[in-house]
């Protein structure tokens, strides 16, 4: 089925400069696009990209409407990004491949779990008993709900996603650990995707709760008794230790690192690579992390952080005696 700039913009909206019958080849970047393709303009400081681009159709703002529309089609909206997104959505519907099984036949699928009718399950799933897939979920091939799990409508997991392991519970006795039987389960919202090889730990008494819209990249640790707000964002590798509360719209970085037990407020945003060791209770951007640096230079940095202790303490007692000989 072919898509044309008119066809487009009647689904989508926006306002077309140029040729309605014109046909998407495909969708590129600015700096890759040929004639018979579409791209985008997201960003002011890619203008040049705009400029040299052999793109034939550009999606953009109001306020590049004159240049990008010089010798090819435009199409003008508010938020190009997001027009984007949703082209990318329209093209997939439009042009992926027939569909296979709605479950596949290799999908382990326990009698008691619950699947709804128009949830598809992908090859080598495992629903183990009690578990629920909501409707127009999709689990692509060997993820693994663990017992009594709960997933929920329009979501997205991708392959080796594990949710409901066991969480990272042990007593110690004697120099030895005693396993701490995890009672909970994880229950996750409606039109959340989670990235390949995400592991979503089971709550200790407690579920742990992913709430709707949640967006999690690949490779992410999700910890016991862990609560994630809605519609916030992880970035691969992310790890976030057991009972730690995070708000609504918040973003993580990837690789950054939350400890347990912590909380961050609605629309905390964490830099990549930082370290979270308190709870952040005012929303802004935060970021924790030693500057890179040659690693001679590094050491010596390093170095002088163990002294600042020291410092600290010669410091006050030098206030503490000027502030003594004022008063003399």
């Amino acid at each position: 089925m072919s898509l044309t700039l008119a066809s487009l913009v009647d689904r989508l909206g926006g306002r077309l400069c140029g040729d309605p019958d014109w046909v998407i080849a495909g969708l590129a970047p600015l700096q890759s696009a040929g004639h018979d393709q579409i791209s985008f303009l997201s960003h002011p400081k890619y203008q040049s990209q705009l400029e040299a681009s052999q793109a034939g159709c550009v999606i953009v703002a109001p306020a590049f409407e004159a240049l990008a529309s010089q010798g090819r089609s435009a199409i003008v909206t508010d938020d190009p990004y997001l027009y984007f997104a949703r082209l990318t959505r329209l093209w997939k519907q439009i042009h992926q491949p027939q569909a296979g099984p709605r479950i596949h036949p290799s999908a382990v699928i326990d009698p008691l779990a619950w699947v709804a009718e128009d949830a598809v399950i992908g090859p080598l799933c495992v629903l183990e008993r009690g578990t629920k897939v909501g409707s127009g979920t999709v689990l692509k091939s060997r993820v693994t709900l663990s017992e009594g799990c709960v997933v929920g409508e329009r979501c997205i997991l991708h392959s080796g996603v594990v949710v409901g392991a066991d969480g990272f519970g042990f007593a110690q006795h004697k120099g030895q650990w005693e396993k701490i039987e995890q009672l909970g389960a994880v229950r996750i919202g409606d039109d959340v995707e989670i990235g390949a090889n995400t592991c979503i730990d089971r709550g200790a008494l407690e579920d742990t709760v992913i709430q709707n819209g949640v967006k999690l990249d690949n490779l992410i640790q999700i910890g016991h008794n862990v609560h994630i707000g809605a519609h916030t964002a992880m970035a691969g590798c992310v790890g976030v230790a057991g009972s730690a509360r995070i708000g609504a719209h918040c973003t993580v970085g990837g690789g950054a690192v939350v400890l347990g037990h912590l909380t961050l407020a609605d629309h905390v945003h964490i830099s990549a690579a930082s370290v979270v060791t308190r709870s952040i209770l005012q929303p802004g951007q935060y970021t924790g992390m030693f500057p890179l640096d040659s690693n001679a230079s590094w050491e010596k940095n390093a170095a002088s952080l163990k002294q600042l202790s020291r410092l600290r303490d010669r410091l006050k007692a030098l206030e503490a005696h000027i502030q003594n000989n004022k008063e003399i």
